[in-house]
C-alpha cells in the first residue's frame, strides 16, 4: 500500500511556518520530503520500531528531530499523489490522475499554485530530484 505524505497537513505546516514572525527571521527552517514509491508506513524503521528486521537509521534521525507524518490519505496512482501533494488539491484539478502522454494538455500550469511557488515566494530555494510524471509541460 502507498503511503504519501498528506498534503492537507503538509499545508497546515508551512502556512504555521510562515505565520511566526520568530520563524520568518534570516534563519528559514529546511523543509525536507522525502517521496517513495510503494513505501509502506512499516518500510521505516522509525515507524515499525525494529519489527520488520532492518533499520533506517538516517531517516530515523529526521524523523525524530523533525516532523514525521503518520495520518494521510493517498492517491489512487503516484503522479496523482504527487500532483495532489505538489499542488494542495485534488488531481482532478489539474488532470493528473496518470502519467501523462507527450503533448498531453494536463500537466501545470504558468497560472498554478504549487508548494515551491509558495515557498520561493517566501525567499526559499527549492529543487525537485527524481521521478517526477507531473505532465508534459513541467
Amino acid at each position: 500500500m502507498k503511503s504519501p505524505t498528506p498534503k492537507l497537513s503538509v499545508w497546515i505546516v508551512l502556512i504555521t511556518l510562515f505565520s511566526f514572525p520568530a520563524l520568518s527571521s534570516a534563519q528559514k527552517p529546511n523543509i525536507l520530503v522525502i517521496w517513495g514509491d510503494d513505501i509502506g508506513t512499516w518500510n521505516i524503521s522509525h515507524n515499525n520500531r525494529g519489527m520488520m528486521g532492518y533499520q533506517t537509521p538516517n531517516i530515523d534521525r529526521i524523523a525524530r528531530e523533525g516532523v514525521a507524518f503518520t495520518d494521510y490519505y493517498g492517491q489512487q496512482s503516484c503522479t496523482a499523489g504527487r500532483a495532489a501533494f505538489i499542488g494542495g488539491n485534488v488531481p482532478v484539478r489539474t488532470g493528473m490522475t496518470k502519467v501523462g502522454l507527450p503533448g498531453a494538455k494536463e500537466g501545470w500550469q504558468k497560472t498554478d499554485v504549487t508548494m515551491a511557488t509558495v515557498l520561493k515566494s517566501n525567499g526559499y530555494a527549492t529543487a525537485q530530484f527524481g521521478k517526477n510524471h507531473q505532465g508534459d509541460r513541467d
